[in-house]
Parts: structure tokens; sequence; C-alpha cells
């Protein structure tokens, strides 16, 4: 499996050391397998830091490592109530799970108005799945251990087009 990360820098080695804390599914090193949205992450990376490049790192990974019994995985698939829950959560405190790898959509910037709502107890958990469903759901595939991380190959990097919007 073809997996992207989109940051400034050119990742040959991912590390935990560097993933930021009260993330979607935790602190770890996420990748996505849609080039364009590691390439739209890459932009927005850049246009924080004010200046840079905006780089998509490719990685492969053994597509059986997803069914390997040595690594601990969790799928969530579309915006449910687990997935939604587990996302507050990560998001309020350190991480709560001992998963190596985490699978699932993205809690982006266009869904956090309605997490918001719902972490508020302004939107049932009803009322937030069916808002959440009317987005376009993007795909994140996190790795949490060093177990996990080594499994990831560096394939290449491939530098954004700067001209590029978000």
């Amino acid at each position: 499996m073809r997996l992207y990360h989109g940051s400034t820098v050119t990742v040959k080695n991912p590390s935990l050391r560097f993933g930021r804390a009260n993330t979607d599914f935790g602190k770890g090193f996420y990748t996505t397998t849609d080039y364009e949205q590691a390439a739209r992450w890459a932009r927005i990376r850049r246009q924080r830091a004010g200046s840079g490049v905006a780089i998509v790192t490719v990685f492969e990974i053994d597509d059986s490592l997803l069914q390997s019994k040595d690594i601990k995985i969790m799928e969530y698939n579309g915006a449910t109530e687990s997935w939604l829950n587990f996302v507050v959560n990560n998001r309020r405190s350190a991480p709560l799970h001992d998963f190596d790898i985490v699978l699932g959509p993205v809690a982006n910037d266009n869904l956090y108005a309605t997490i918001s709502m719902y972490e508020n107890g302004q939107l049932s958990v009803e009322a937030a799945i069916v808002q959440l469903k009317t987005h376009t759901l993007f795909n994140q595939v996190s790795f949490h251990t060093a177990k996990a991380l080594s499994q990831i190959h560096y394939v290449e990097s491939v530098r954004v087009n700067e001209n590029s919007p978000n």
C-alpha cells in the first residue's frame, strides 16, 4: 500500500517524537492513501510556516501488515459514533489507546464546527453523525508505536507545486 505524508520537509525516517498530542487518533505519525490530500496538507503547513517548501513524502507498507496478528490495528469506516468519541477523547487528552496503527476519517477543519458542537453538548451523537456524513471524508493512517513505524519504507519525496492553492 502506498502512503503519503505532507510536510515542509522530506521525512525519510518517520518518528513519533515530532507528533502533536491531542490530535484525532493521538500522538503519532500521520499519513493518507490520497496524494492530493497530502499535497493540500503540505501547502497548509508551508503557509502556516510563512515560507519554505511543500513536500509530499511517499512511503510503502506491505498490504499484509493490516492483517497481521503482530500489529494491533483499529479501523474506523466512516463517521460513526465510536469514531466520533475516539476523536473527541484523543483531542481532549493524552491518547487513551494502545493501538499500533489507526485508520479512519480525518476530522479536518471542515468538520471542526460539528465536532465542537457535539463535544459541547449542542448536538446529539445522532445529529452530529448526520452532519458529518454530509462532508467529504478524507482518510488517514496513523502510526503510534516504533513497532508500526518500522514497517514504513521510504520511496521518494515530491516537491508540491508552490503556486497551488490550499
